[in-house]
C-alpha cells in the first residue's frame, strides 16, 4: 500500500465522529419514522382460528410483519377512537386525562394541556413533520406539523342506505367512486410524495386509512374477494352476556339492537364480507405506502410502524363495532421494523399497550423522552421478542350514562380481568376461553390469579374523571 493511500486511510478512521458518551461508539445518523395506521381494523389477520377461522386477505401488512416483529398481544388503552389515539400520541394514559369516550373536549384535560404530542417531540428535535389521513382524533397539536391533511369520509353511493337495519353510517356495499378518486387512496398518494422528496434532515411521516371505519362503501372487486358463500362468520353463543355484570352488559345496549336486526334479515355474512373487503381495501394501501419506502433512498435508515387504534365487534358478545372491555374491542394490531435492529419475522407474544409506542420511538431516535409518559420502551422486546416483560396491556372505559366510574380491564398471560364499579368484576381464563364465555369470577380455582391481578390495576385515586359528554359540553 502506497503512503498517501495509507494516510487517507488514517486520517479517515480518526476523524470518525464519536458518541456523546466518549465510548468510541460511531455515531449513528438520526432515524426517520413512518407511522401507519388503520382505523377500526381488529386483529383477525393474525390467523388465531381459536377466534376467527375465516379467510382475511392483508399480504401487505403480513409482509411488513415479516420484515420485523409482529406483536400478537398488543392492546389498545381506551377501546374507542378519539381517546385511543390522544392516548398513544400524548403517552397520556386515558385514567389519567379523563379522556374515554368521543368527546369534543380533549384541550381542556390538564395532563393534555402539558403534554406534547409525538409529533410535536419530533418536531422539536429537528424532524420534518407530515400527517395524512386519520392519525389523531379530537387531540392535535396541529401546530406540530410541517403539513396535515386530514381524513374524509367517501360519500356514500346513491340510493344509500342499502341495508335495512341501520343508519347511514352503518351501513355498507360496493361504491360508484373509482379506487383513484377515494380518500384513503389520495392520502396515500400525498405519504407517497413526502417519501419521494429529498429531505435534508430526518422526518416523521405517519399515514392512516379512514378505513375499515364503518361505512363500509370499497370498490367492488374487494367484495369479489369474498363470495358469500366461502364467508366464515364468527362463532357466537346464544347466552354469551348472561354472566356479564350489568354494568358490561350495559356498554352493548347501543348496539344490540342492530346485532338483532342483522341476524334476523340473515345479513351476518354480507357484514362480515363488507368488514373483510374494506380490510383488503386497507392493506393495499398500505402496500402503497410500503412500496415507495422500499423504492425510496430511505428504507435502510425508515423505523415503520403499522397499528391500529383498537379492535372491532362483528356480533361476538352480541355487540357491533367497538366501546367494550372484551378482546374483540380492545385487541390491537401493532407490528415494527426498525433496520439493523429487529429480527426478520419476529413474533412477540408479551402483553404490551399502544401507549408503549412513544417511548419506544424516543429510544429508537436517540431522544430522551418527556418524563409523564405512562408507556415502556419496547426497545428490548424488538431486540428479543421473548424477553422478559410485565404486561402493560391496560384497557380504560366508563359509561356514558350515571355517576362517573372508571371501568379497567388488564390482559396478561394469567387471563383477562375487568373491574367496573360496585364489586362488578369480569374474569376470563383466555387460554381456555379465547372466546370469553365463561366469566369466571366466581371461580375459587381463579382466586389467586384475580386476586394478583386486582392489584394491577390502576388505583381508582389515581384515576381522573371523564371529560365532558357532548351534551355537558355543549351546556357550558
Amino acid at each position: 500500500m502506497n503512503k498517501a493511500l495509507l494516510k487517507l486511510l488514517i486520517v479517515a478512521l480518526f476523524a470518525v465522529p464519536v458518541s456523546a458518551s466518549g465510548t468510541g461508539t460511531v455515531k449513528q445518523e438520526k432515524m426517520n419514522v413512518l407511522f401507519l395506521a388503520s382505523d377500526d381494523l381488529n386483529s383477525w389477520l393474525l390467523g388465531d382460528t381459536n377466534r376467527y377461522a375465516g379467510k382475511v386477505v392483508a399480504p401487505n401488512l403480513h409482509r411488513l410483519a415479516d420484515s420485523g416483529v409482529l406483536f400478537t398481544r398488543a392492546y389498545t388503552a381506551a377501546p374507542v377512537c378519539s381517546p385511543s389515539r390522544t392516548a398513544f400520541f400524548s403517552g397520556v394514559a386515558p385514567w389519567k386525562s379523563g379522556h374515554y369516550h368521543n368527546t369534543p373536549g380533549a384541550s381542556i384535560s390538564e395532563p393534555l394541556k402539558k403534554a406534547l404530542s409525538l409529533a410535536g417531540f419530533f418536531k422539536r428535535a429537528g424532524y420534518t413533520t407530515a400527517a395524512y389521513g386519520k392519525i389523531t382524533h379530537g387531540w392535535d397539536q396541529r401546530e406540530h406539523w410541517d403539513e396535515k391533511i386530514g381524513h374524509k369520509r367517501d360519500p356514500a353511493p346513491p340510493g344509500a342506505p342499502l341495508i335495512p337495519v341501520g343508519r347511514g353510517e352503518q351501513d355498507w356495499g360496493p361504491i360508484h367512486l373509482a379506487e383513484e378518486e377515494m380518500n384513503d387512496t389520495l392520502m396515500v398518494n400525498h405519504a407517497i410524495k413526502q417519501l419521494q422528496k429529498k429531505h435534508d434532515k430526518p422526518f416523521f411521516i405517519a399515514c392512516g386509512t379512514f378505513n375499515p371505519h364503518m361505512p363500509w362503501y370499497v370498490p367492488k372487486k374487494y367484495f369479489d374477494m369474498f363470495p358469500l358463500d366461502e364467508v366464515t362468520t364468527p362463532e357466537l353463543k346464544e347466552d354469551d352476556l348472561d354472566d356479564v355484570p350489568m354494568l358490561g352488559r350495559e356498554l352493548t345496549a347501543g348496539k344490540s339492537k342492530f346485532v338483532d336486526a342483522v341476524l334476523e334479515h340473515g345479513l351476518h355474512k354480507q357484514g362480515v364480507q363488507a368488514y373483510l373487503a374494506t380490510t383488503a381495501y386497507a392493506d393495499a394501501q398500505m402496500g402503497r405506502v410500503l412500496d415507495a419506502l422500499d423504492k425510496s433512498p430511505y428504507k435502510n435508515n425508515t423505523i415503520v410502524v403499522f397499528l391500529t387504534d383498537h379492535g372491532f365487534h362483528l356480533a361476538e358478545k352480541h355487540h357491533w363495532q367497538k366501546a367494550t372491555l372484551w378482546e374483540e374491542a380492545t385487541h390491537s394490531l401493532m407490528m415494527m421494523r426498525v433496520p439493523g435492529l429487529t429480527p426478520d419475522g419476529g413474533v412477540s407474544q408479551r402483553f404490551v399497550s399502544l401507549l408503549d409506542i412513544y417511548p419506544t420511538l424516543a429510544e429508537l431516535c436517540g431522544l430522551k423522552p418527556p418524563d409523564y409518559l405512562d408507556g415502556r420502551s419496547l426497545v428490548p422486546l424488538l431486540k428479543n421478542p421473548q424477553a422478559e416483560w410485565k404486561s402493560t396491556a391496560i384497557t380504560g372505559l366508563t359509561s356514558k350514562h350515571g355517576p362517573w366510574h372508571p371501568y379497567i380491564s388488564i390482559r396478561s398471560e394469567i387471563g383477562r380481568y375487568t373491574r367496573y364499579k360496585d364489586g362488578q368484576e369480569e374474569f376470563y381464563n383466555c387460554v381456555e376461553d379465547p372466546h370469553e364465555w365463561v366469566n369466571q369470577i366466581g371461580n375459587p380455582e381463579y382466586a389467586a390469579a384475580i386476586r394478583k391481578l386486582r392489584i394491577s390495576v390502576p388505583a381508582l385515586l389515581e384515576m381522573s374523571p371523564p371529560l365532558p359528554s357532548k351534551l355537558e359540553a355543549q351546556k357550558n
